[in-house]
């Protein structure tokens, strides 16, 4: 019972990560499901419903189709929608149910795709991971698709005088967010809020993965210097660019008073990267999906170097014993102490940032407690993984300052000041922050999603029915 959780909300599937990353593209996004996931969905992870119209769709997978089997029927319900729809791509997402009938989505997407004629992936999900393994998954597959190919023509050190130097020394400032999705930024506003950061700072900013920009400006993501990831969905897509681009990448968030740092991160690694990339066709995007099966391992691999919030923590000079008086630190490596300062819990790139601000701007150590799935190298030493609500709760008796998502505050002990995170915001936090606020609206929303929900329905849009 170690992993139960009894009075906080867990974080949202890997299903719905996959439709958090894809809901701005212009694909059709199709989860494979008994109709369950797509009022999760809806009613508790996406806030974009209220803007937006997307592609979202559910199967409808009925008792008997789950039990004898009906790809047929599946395959025929998407092709009806994409006859009227004329989607950008088709994006499979398996639920519990049909991955443990081994339903094989790498032959619907090639089926699709010679059948539609129109480019179609499987993202490998199987409502067991959290939001971060879906969103990850889906924007390499995006990234493996549909950024073309490209080859080097050349090193900044031979370039000639001219155009071409010209050229190269304005794409050392070109530039790709990786990872900005409302799971964890938020609204529009927030993402756009960091972007401007960097460009106060000189940088142009090709490509935001995904949100505020379109399959063809991502497909365009090449073209760029360096990536940036701003939060862990990022770092598959960028592992794929790097192999097939070349492309290095950072991981880090700018947040506010830490986009000095993040700038000048990037600058050093724009420098090493010289030479001009030269998109070619590339037939990649008429390919079935299964791109990224089996190299989920690779995908999600960093190195303490592209971290750039290590380095702005360590750099702490001084910290606060627990008796509350400061003292030397003798070296970056020292035992971290029982009880810091402030404890932060959330995604490891984005309160990993922020923690870095803290302890440089405030001279305070902070703890960051993570409960996601995805934490290899992205957590400094001192920092926990935390899977459970019990581990989390036990984890917390000795805190004092707690800043995290409001729904944390039932299991955080009294004695602790707890602060609100305005950067954290995990998908059931999206009712008490933002559903609510319209607390008419989303009853309506859900009582047309209940009303719609029938044995035996094809695959119908998720929009559309509220």
């Amino acid at each position: 019972m170690r992993q139960a959780y009894r009075i906080i909300p867990i974080y949202t599937a890997d299903v719905s990560g996959v439709c958090s990353a894809l809901y701005e593209l212009g694909g059709m996004t199709v989860m494979h499901d008994p109709s369950g996931c797509n009022s999760t969905y809806n009613t508790h992870d996406e806030i974009r419903w209220y803007d937006q119209d997307s592609l979202i769709f559910i199967s409808g997978l009925t008792d008997i189709d789950a039990i004898m089997g009906n790809d047929e029927k599946f395959l025929q319900d998407i092709e009806e929608a994409e006859k009227e729809l004329k989607p950008k791509f088709i994006a499979l997402a398996s639920s519990p149910i049909p991955f443990m009938n081994g339903t094989d989505f790498q032959g619907l997407a090639r089926a699709l795709t010679a059948r539609t004629g129109i480019p179609a992936f499987s993202v490998p999900t199987s409502g067991m991971h959290d939001y971060v393994y879906g969103a990850g998954l889906a924007l390499a597959e995006i990234a493996g698709h549909f950024t073309g190919a490209a080859e080097k023509t050349g090193r900044c050190s031979e370039a000639p005088t001219g155009s071409a130097e010209r050229s190269t020394e304005k794409r050392s400032r070109k530039l790709n967010l990786l990872g900005a999705t409302p799971l964890d930024f938020g609204p529009q506003s927030a993402v756009d809020a960091m972007k401007k950061r960097l460009k106060n700072y000189g940088w142009e900013i090709l490509s935001t993965w995904a949100m505020g920009d379109t399959l063809e400006a991502l497909s365009r993501a090449g073209e760029a210097a360096v990536n940036l990831v701003v939060s862990s969905v990022g770092i598959p897509a960028a592992n794929v660019l790097k192999e097939k681009f070349g492309t290095p990448f950072l991981v880090g968030t700018p947040v506010e008073g830490y986009e000095e740092e993040i700038s000048d991160a990037l600058e050093r690694i724009a420098d090493r990267s010289c030479g001009e990339w030269v998109n070619k066709k590339d037939d990649s995007a008429e390919e079935s999906g299964g791109q990224i099966l089996g190299k989920q391992e690779e995908l999600w691999k960093v190195t303490p170097e592209q971290v750039i919030y290590f380095q702005g923590r360590n750099s702490l000079s001084a910290v606060s014993d627990p008796s509350g008086e400061s003292r030397e630190m003798p070296d970056k490596d020292e035992v971290f102490f029982s009880v810091p300062d402030i404890t932060i819990i959330g995604e490891p790139v984005t309160m990993g940032s922020l923690a870095a601000v803290i302890e440089q701007k405030y001279g305070k150590k902070v703890q960051l407690l993570c409960p996601l799935e995805i934490t290899e190298g992205l957590l400094r030493k001192g920092d926990e993984a935390i899977c459970g609500e019990e581990a989390m709760e036990e984890k917390l008796k000795t805190a004092r300052i707690i800043v995290a998502d409001p729904l944390y505050r039932p299991i955080c002990p009294k004695t602790a000041i707890f602060m609100r995170c305005r950067i954290l915001r995990f998908p059931e936090g999206y009712i008490s922050e933002n559903i609510f606020r319209n607390k008419e609206r989303f009853v309506i929303m859900y009582i047309n999603i209940m009303r719609m929900r029938k044995q035996g329905s094809s695959v119908y849009n998720c929009r559309k029915i509220t």
